[in-house]
């Protein structure tokens, strides 16, 4: 494009950056944050208008590499990672966006496994901003939001860097998602249940309308095993759009044959090929996200060249933390997972179950406002936990004495609570003894604190949070 008022953030920035990265970072989250508001927007507050506009004022970038999209409920996360380590093994240089972050910004935006540095994001902001506040400004949809900015800023590093691949991680839902502006090579729906359900909808089919809004006419569509009634809803849409349908229960199959703390070996028959594996990632659930993972890059193999040797490094190599990630096996043994839903949190029990033999459970427990605090209690209730009620940082997580109220509804003990997760920790591992297991679970942002807490991590805090109200320019608040 000619216009000389566009942006040059297509083209790498040799001198070294005037943003500082706290500076940087101040901008991006001063923005409007639907992520870490206490409320729950409807559909209204969200639409691809205003990121596309954005990405015109870039150079319509986003274009320009080839893409995998990966949406769902459960499974994204860890099957972008898979899918990006199994095209880093072959030699390809990969971009990865993803979220939300554990402890810093940097890890939305990687190449491989690896997150940008801060000198690099805070380029990026540099670069990207003048488009951002234009938006703001000239458009007619409003200001820019802070997930629109960073999924702007990843779109323009894997272009900088010359990336062969960028796998994109839908934020939420699919079809209004702020990465659903992409022309993917290959599509990819994980597991679905029930989740933002005032956003998405209150049943498993609406939602699945929403994941369904990611399907693009004759692009692949990679779906993992789903229940009967969601299924249909992929099927109709791809039958719509002309777009190939890969279901990954009827064409690809997987065994396991050992598991234990330090991840387990399975083999994977997919659609092209057989696969002796191991991965590090614990729990049955992996087994299914690495059986899409391959499949979807299986796909991809059709026109790009992927072997069966750096698919079994890429699954062998794959990282992909707070999930079932045991942090300590000292006499007793500490795991954290990011379990935020009644269905994950069946999942994780079940596999705590399988891994680990324990006296007693010491459940670290926090939830986000919206994620069915008590359904998933009462999965965890199986476990027969002594709790510890916490409160994050996040914005959205609920009170510790909501938490405690709803674990004392189910009838289970309280028997800490504080409205800080690392004080919370500290008093799990004062409580606990040989055989014991500490569990934190409930939320990403509960398992996030309980790592930093274990591992001396500085947290990354942020400025206030910002809701749109007029269009107009942006301001950091």
């Amino acid at each position: 494009m000619s216009d000389p008022a566009l942006t040059n953030a297509t083209t790498p920035d040799k001198t070294q950056t005037r943003l500082s990265y706290e500076a940087a970072l101040e901008r991006v989250m001063g923005l409007a944050d639907f992520e870490r508001s206490k409320s729950s927007p409807g559909h209204s507050a969200f639409h691809l208008e205003r990121i596309g506009l954005l990405m015109e004022r870039l150079g319509n970038v986003h274009l320009d590499t080839p893409t995998v999209h990966v949406a769902g409920t459960k499974g994204k996360g860890s099957t972008s990672a898979m899918v990006t380590s199994m095209l880093t093994a072959q030699g390809y240089k990969v971009g990865l966006f993803t979220s939300p972050h554990l402890h810093r910004t940097t890890e939305r935006i990687r190449v491989g496994l690896e997150p940008v540095s801060e000198e690099g994001f805070a380029s990026l902001v540099e670069q990207v901003w003048p488009a951002v506040e234009w938006v703001g400004r000239e458009g007619p949809y409003g200001a820019v939001t802070t997930c629109e900015m960073l999924t702007a800023m990843a779109f323009v590093h894997f272009k900088q860097i010359g990336a062969d691949f960028q796998v994109m991680e839908v934020g939420l839902g699919g079809r209004l998602d702020s990465t659903n502006i992409v022309m993917p090579e290959v599509s990819v729906i994980t597991s679905i249940s029930l989740d933002h359900v005032v956003t998405l909808g209150d049943t498993v089919e609406k939602i699945a309308y929403e994941k369904a809004g990611i399907i693009k006419p004759g692009v692949p569509v990679v779906v993992a095993p789903q229940t009967d009634g969601v299924m249909r809803v992929f099927e109709e849409v791809a039958e719509q759009k002309k777009a190939p349908l890969v279901q990954v229960d009827a064409r690809v199959s997987w065994r396991k044959r050992h598991a234990d703390v330090d991840g387990q070996s399975f083999e994977v028959a997919g659609l092209n090929d057989k696969y002796d594996l191991w991965m590090p990632l614990l729990g049955d659930h992996q087994l299914e996200n690495a059986g899409t993972a391959i499949a979807a890059v299986e796909t991809l193999a059709d026109r790009f060249a992927v072997s069966k040797e750096s698919i079994i490094k890429g699954i062998r190599d794959v990282r992909w933390p707070a999930r079932l990630d045991v942090l300590s096996k000292d006499g007793y043994v500490v795991v954290v997972d990011g379990a935020h839903n009644p269905y994950s949190m069946k999942r994780l029990v079940q596999a705590v179950r399988e891994y680990f033999q324990f006296n007693r459970v010491i459940l670290i427990f926090g939830a986000l406002g919206g994620h069915s605090a008590m359904g998933m209690i009462g999965e965890l209730a199986e476990l027969s936990p002594l709790v510890i009620a916490v409160h994050s940082r996040h914005p959205r997580s609920a009170s510790s004495d909501i938490i405690s109220e709803v674990v004392k509804e189910e009838g289970l003990p309280v028997v800490f609570q504080s409205d800080n997760v690392g004080e919370g920790v500290r008093r799990a591992l004062e409580m606990a003894v040989e055989g014991d297991l500490v569990l934190g679970t409930g939320s990403l942002t509960v398992a996030a604190e309980v790592i930093e807490e274990m591992r001396g991590i500085t947290p990354e805090l942020y400025p206030s949070i910002r809701l749109p109200s007029n269009p107009g320019a942006p301001t950091v608040v």
